[in-house]
């Protein structure tokens, strides 16, 4: 059967769609978009002029990307793969691949200004992955235009600062030896690169902030929030607005980081405060109590009340 027999007979199917979610993009495809998968179009490419606006608008994603995507192109160049980023829209910002392999994947439309999005090339990783803000891996055959199925594309959406999808990260590949288990690898890859962009993207965003990790869990790393001076939290990534139940983008409600995190000694600010000053105090005295009462402008009696009342012994 032809891929494109094949196409229609699945979006012709009742429920196919509910049951797997490439017959879902494919009825997208062919519904929504009004595409044929028999269609040998290439993609739209943008001008110059069109694809350096588009640069500009994602300047931030595409300056701060730029060297992961040279450390991720390092760990798979050698199968052959293309490593891309595009913006929101689907367009690609920046690619990697090696030169021998330059001409090829410009031929399938893999080329900086190209639109990758779904409602232009109907199923793929790129497109996909940004419909359905999620990680995806299209495998060949099941890219919804039979031109694109000797292709297996891996993706994975980036967010922004605000928890905002911002583009998508994509390693490509034509060879017909690659497996879905080989393509599974580089997703996981492919995720933890994004990951790392979107952590330096919102550490960029907030570099007059104090950002704090919001989780101790390895795999939730790129979970932070950012803290003003007033301990008031301004930012949050989406792992960490995934974390906490937040809305996943846009603004966040007022709360602090100590509301959040707790108080384990449940002491006032004014308290919190006071002891901190004691600390200090005992520190710089190397633990002299006198001295360190002295400084503070009390006298040794009351020192001692005060760490008695604070929890604090002549070792802290």
């Amino acid at each position: 059967m032809r891929h494109s027999d094949k196409v229609f007979a699945t979006v012709e199917t009742p429920l196919s769609a509910a049951r797997c979610s490439i017959a879902a993009s494919w009825r997208r495809s062919a519904e929504h978009y009004g595409l044929d998968p028999s269609s040998r179009r290439g993609p739209v490419i943008a001008t110059e002029k069109e694809l350096s606006e588009c640069r500009q608008a994602s300047e931030r994603l595409y300056k701060i990307a730029a060297s992961k995507l040279d450390q991720l192109f390092g760990l798979v160049c050698s199968s052959g793969c293309a490593v891309i980023l595009t913006d929101n829209e689907g367009v690609i910002l920046d690619q990697r691949c090696n030169d021998s392999d330059a001409r090829a994947f410009a031929e399938w439309g893999l080329l900086a200004g190209a639109d990758w999005s779904e409602k232009r090339e109907g199923t793929n990783g790129i497109g996909t992955c940004l419909a359905e803000n999620r990680s995806v891996i299209i495998h060949r055959d099941q890219h919804f235009f039979s031109k694109n199925t000797a292709m297996s594309c891996i993706d994975t959406p980036i967010y922004g600062a605000r928890g905002e999808t911002i583009g998508a990260l994509d390693v490509s590949s034509a060879r017909a030896d690659q497996t879905e288990a080989i393509n599974k690898l580089i997703g996981a890859m492919v995720s933890q690169t994004a990951k790392q962009i979107e952590v330096d993207i919102f550490k960029s965003s907030f570099a007059d902030a104090r950002i704090v990790l919001a989780s101790t869990s390895e795999a939730e790393r790129s979970a932070l929030l950012a803290v003003d001076a007033n301990d008031v939290i301004i930012g949050a990534t989406r792992g960490a607005r995934q974390k906490f139940g937040w809305r996943m983008d846009g603004a966040l409600d007022p709360v602090t980081a100590t509301d959040i995190f707790g108080r384990e000694d449940h002491m006032s600010g004014f308290e919190r405060a006071e002891r901190a000053a004691v600390v200090r105090a005992l520190t710089r005295t190397q633990g002299n109590v006198s001295a360190a009462a002295r400084s503070l402008g009390i006298g040794r009696a009351t020192m001692y009340r005060r760490m008695k009342r604070l929890g604090l012994d002549e070792k802290s």
